[in-house]
């Protein structure tokens, strides 16, 4: 009973967070993050980070990349692949070799050094994808490049990764079966969702029972989540993948307009709060300086190093600034690298807490620098070659 008490208060608070954040000129993500902290463990302690808690937001961040995927236009994803590379190779070497320069400049040994770039070139699209829909831009030039390169990001991290584990770590398996994996997922989800999906979904709609379609959906999105994760991939790009295979199929916009009010109402609203929840201010006086330098670092590489791809792939300079912000946030998936380095010992434990503000930090900061970008008047971007 104490979970369906917080679970009401989540949802009340972020409504109202939002509204204010609204009425204030930022977009309603911002006060839905932020009331987290408020009301977590760092500050009011009024909802804890629970299991149940955690299981709402995994369901929460898989549904938000669910419906991005709906809404993705898949022309333009192809047709931004190129732009989409270079933006995620920019948006990894920066960050990587920054952070791990400023690791070794700190006294960190070589492991914990690399692992902190790492960490530091991850990227979480989910919040930035809740604030380009809240602008009505998901549909641009600009969001289609930051979604593929997105994806892309994730996939060198998850493989540069499995090269420094099973250089720095024991008992890790070898770094071909690792690459193996991901060519496996992507190769064979991309397969299923081309041909299987949108024949099952059709098979589905003449089922005799309530709402079979809606079911099918989301039983599609939580198996290529399933399986993304089962291969190594983060979960969030099997969502995506699933809802991208669904939007071909004619059951799109009932689709799309059942689930978001499920989706919006109840798991989302729990994600964006859970972010906030893992934040603690305990003992962080002794790490300011780090705190201070690592978020810096973390918010201008990823800027500057994404936005570079984007400029370099004939974006306006405008443009590459949107592309280049809406990849600063780490969300998730730099959680989850955090946990793995102080499981496998590549992170020391002091900067456990320090990493972790910062990771909300850089998810904090992208919700007002883009809407502060998307609102300057459009710049002519140069033809793309």
């Amino acid at each position: 009973m104490a979970f369906i008490i917080q679970l009401a208060m989540i949802i009340a608070a972020t409504k109202i967070a939002g509204h204010v954040s609204v009425r204030l000129g930022q977009p309603a993500v911002l006060g839905e993050l932020i009331i987290g902290i408020l009301i977590g463990p760092a500050l009011l302690g009024l909802v804890p980070d629970s299991e149940m808690m955690h299981i709402f937001s995994e369901i929460g961040v898989l549904m938000l990349m669910f419906i991005a995927g709906l809404e993705t236009d898949l022309e333009g994803l192809r047709d931004s692949a190129r732009a989409s590379s270079a933006v995620a190779l920019g948006g990894v070497i920066f960050p990587l070799g920054l952070g791990c320069l400023t690791g070794l400049l700190l006294g960190m040994d070589m492991s914990h050094a690399v692992f902190l770039g790492l960490t530091l070139s991850a990227t979480s699209v989910s919040i930035s994808v809740q604030t380009l829909k809240e602008l009505g831009k998901l549909q641009t030039r600009e969001s289609v490049t930051l979604l593929g390169a997105a994806v892309l990001d994730d996939v060198l991290v998850i493989v540069l990764l499995a090269f420094a584990m099973s250089f720095f770590s024991d008992a890790q398996a070898p770094i071909w079966w690792i690459i193996a994996e991901k060519f496996l997922f992507f190769a064979s989800a991309i397969l299923a969702a081309w041909k299987g999906v949108p024949w099952l979904i059709q098979l589905c709609g003449r089922l005799r029972v309530s709402e079979p379609v809606i079911a099918a959906a989301l039983a599609i999105a939580f198996l290529f989540s399933w399986y993304a994760d089962l291969l190594g991939v983060a979960g969030i790009i099997g969502a995506f993948i699933a809802g991208a295979a669904i939007a071909r199929t004619s059951f799109k916009e009932l689709i799309e307009h059942k689930i978001e009010p499920v989706a919006y109402s109840i798991f989302v609203p729990v994600f964006f709060v859970s972010i906030g929840l893992k934040v603690t201010f305990s003992g962080i006086e002794h790490h300011l300086g780090f705190l201070i330098i690592i978020t810096v670092i973390a918010i201008l590489t990823k800027l500057v190093g994404s936005g570079l791809g984007a400029w370099l792939s004939g974006f306006s300079l405008l443009s590459s600034s949107r592309i280049g912000s809406g990849m600063i946030s780490r969300g998730e998936v730099a959680l989850i690298l955090v946990s793995i380095g102080i499981d496998a010992h590549l992170l020391d434990q002091q900067y456990f807490t320090p990493l972790i503000i910062i990771v909300i930090l850089s998810t904090l900061v992208t919700p007002p620098v883009l809407k502060f970008l998307f609102d300057k008047k459009e710049a002519p971007a140069r033809a793309n070659k």
